[in-house]
C-alpha cells in the first residue's frame, strides 16, 4: 500500500499544539460541563454546606468585629459610628506597664511547652510501639487517653486537692520526705509554671500519642526485617529507620504547636491563678478577659487579641518556610 512505511523510515516526532488547536483539543477532550459535574455531585457538595456554613459563620464574619481594635468603640454607637483612633490602643499596649511582664511570662510557657510538653507524646508513642504484649499496651493507651476528656476545671480541682497546702496528699508526702515548714504550692508563684507542666503533660500526652502511633503503624515491618538481616541491633532500627519515617509528622505538628505557643490556655491559668503567684501568671490569654470583660475596654482588648494572632500567623509561615529551607516538606 501506498501508505505504508518502508522499514528504515523513521516517523517525524508530532508538533506540540499551540494557539486554538490546543484550545479546541481541551474542549473536546472534556466530556460533561462543569454544571454536569456538579448536578451529578450534587448531594456531596449538600454534606459541604454545613462545614462551610459553619467556617463562614463563626470564623471569617466575626472577623469584622476585629476593626474596633483600631476604633474607640462605644457598644451604643455600633461598630461603625465608633471613632476611629488608628494605632492608639497598640501604642497603649506596646508602651504600657503590662507589655513586658505578659511577653516574659507568655515566652517562658512557651518554651516550657517546647522543651517538655511537645516531645512528651513522641516517646510515649515510641514506647508503646515497643511493647509486644497487645493487651498491656491497648490498656496503657486506654488510661493514657482518659484524662484528655476532662474539663480543666477538673484538673484544677484534682491539682488543689494533691497540692493543697491544707490537705493535699503529694504535698502532704513531700512534706515528710523534706521536712522543714509545709510548702502551699498551688499559691507560691515558684511552683506556678511547674505545676502547669505537669498538668499539661497529664492531660495532653496521651491524646497526643494518637498521631505519631498512627505514623509507626504506616512504616514498612521489611524495613526492620531487613535492618535485622543486616545485623541491626534495635537502637540502630529506632535510630535509622523509626525517626526517619515519623519525621514528616514530627514537623507537621511542630508548625501547628508554633502557632499556638502565645495561646496558653485561658481556662487553666485563670483557674490557678491567685492573688500570690498572679505576677507570674499574668498572660496576654488572661489579660485580654481582664481588660476586656471587666474592665470593659473592648477596643484594647480586641488590639491585644490581634496583636496575638499576628504574632501566631508569623510563627506558621515561618516554621513553616524554615522546615522548607531544612529540607523537609512543610506544612503548604
Amino acid at each position: 500500500m501506498a501508505t505504508e512505511l518502508a522499514p528504515n523510515q523513521v516517523v517525524p516526532p508530532a508538533l506540540p499544539m499551540t494557539g486554538p488547536a490546543r484550545k479546541r483539543h481541551k474542549r473536546g477532550r472534556r466530556q460533561r460541563p462543569l454544571w454536569r459535574d456538579l448536578l451529578r455531585y450534587r448531594w456531596l457538595y449538600v454534606l459541604l454546606l454545613p462545614g462551610l456554613a459553619y467556617f463562614i459563620i463563626f470564623k471569617y464574619l466575626p472577623m469584622y468585629g476585629l476593626t474596633i481594635a483600631f476604633k474607640d468603640y462605644v457598644p451604643f454607637l455600633g461598630y461603625s459610628g465608633s471613632q476611629w483612633v488608628g494605632l492608639e490602643h497598640f501604642e497603649a499596649l506596646f508602651t504600657g506597664p503590662d507589655f513586658g511582664r505578659l511577653m516574659i511570662n507568655t515566652l517562658i510557657l512557651a518554651l516550657l511547652t517546647i522543651v517538655f510538653v511537645f516531645p512528651a507524646p513522641i516517646v510515649v508513642a515510641l514506647m508503646l510501639n515497643e511493647l509486644r504484649i497487645r493487651v498491656m499496651k491497648r490498656s496503657i493507651q486506654s488510661l493514657i487517653y482518659i484524662p484528655h476528656f476532662l474539663s480543666w476545671t477538673i484538673v484544677a480541682s484534682l491539682t488543689y486537692l494533691l497540692f493543697s497546702v491544707d490537705f493535699g496528699v503529694i504535698a502532704g508526702w513531700l512534706h515528710d520526705i523534706v521536712g522543714g515548714q509545709r510548702v502551699d504550692y498551688v499559691a507560691q508563684a515558684d511552683w506556678f509554671r511547674p505545676l502547669i507542666v505537669l498538668q499539661l503533660l497529664w492531660k495532653q500526652t496521651g491524646w497526643g500519642t494518637i498521631i505519631y502511633l498512627a505514623a509507626l503503624a504506616s512504616v514498612d515491618t521489611q524495613l526492620y526485617e531487613a535492618a535485622r538481616v543486616d545485623g541491626a541491633g534495635r537502637w540502630r532500627q529506632f535510630w535509622h529507620i523509626t525517626l526517619p519515617s515519623i519525621q514528616p509528622t514530627i514537623v507537621v505538628m511542630a508548625i501547628l504547636t508554633s502557632g499556638n505557643l502565645m495561646d496558653s490556655g485561658f481556662e487553666q491559668i485563670w483557674l490557678m491563678t491567685t492573688s500570690l503567684n498572679r505576677d507570674v501568671a499574668d498572660v496576654f490569654d488572661t489579660f485580654v478577659y481582664y481588660v476586656g470583660i471587666t474592665q470593659g475596654s473592648f477596643s484594647y482588648a480586641t488590639a491585644v487579641g490581634l496583636f496575638k494572632g499576628l504574632i501566631g500567623v508569623v510563627l506558621i509561615f515561618g516554621s513553616n518556610l524554615l522546615a522548607k529551607r531544612l529540607g523537609q516538606r512543610g506544612l503548604f
